[in-house]
């Protein structure tokens, strides 16, 4: 099997659209405040109830692997479809600092995590790693959910299908 064939046929599944945040700590303790990272996913699932657990798939290597593996507290944004921008921007490869991507978003950072949480998502996670298994070329990364809210609850959610961003239809 092709990769090409593969991605097609995935392709056909359609996902909801989550902003991964984690705030990186500085690198020594009398340096300048640590930076916010964000990415966007769609491989992102409840995996328990009882203990609350979700799954992120990241890309092996990624920045967010790379801070995950080191930082255990993130947060998840659950974008609505409005925020199809947000979802690009931190989807882009080869992009500016966080930092500048964060500057004109309404978020508040999160009190468990010390993430980012954007004001007008969906609803908003805050997470701590339990475990991170390599598959492939991603890493599957479960966490507890110590928090969870639901800001806004009117909008649809964002959804990405056949390698776009979509909007539910009633």
């Amino acid at each position: 099997m092709s990769n090409e064939n593969f991605r097609a046929a995935m392709s056909r599944l359609a996902a909801g659209v989550v902003l991964v945040t984690a705030h990186e700590p500085p690198l020594t303790e009398d340096g300048p405040r640590g930076e916010d990272v964000g990415m966007t996913a769609t491989a992102f699932m409840s995996v328990s109830l009882d203990p609350p657990l979700v799954l992120v798939s990241l890309r092996e290597g990624s920045r967010m692997d790379d801070l995950l593996a080191e930082q255990p507290l993130w947060a998840v944004s659950v974008l609505a479809e409005g925020q199809r921008q947000v979802a690009g921007r931190f989807a882009m490869k080869g992009r500016i600092s966080d930092r500048l991507l964060f500057a004109d978003l309404p978020w508040s950072r999160g009190e468990v995590s010390g993430a980012p949480l954007l004001d007008n998502a969906l609803a908003t996670l805050e997470c701590r790693t339990e475990s991170r298994t390599e598959a492939g070329d991603h890493t599957l990364v479960v966490a507890r959910v110590l928090s969870a809210s639901v800001p806004s609850a009117a909008a649809g959610p964002l959804t990405y299908f056949k390698g776009g961003y979509r909007h539910l239809s009633a």
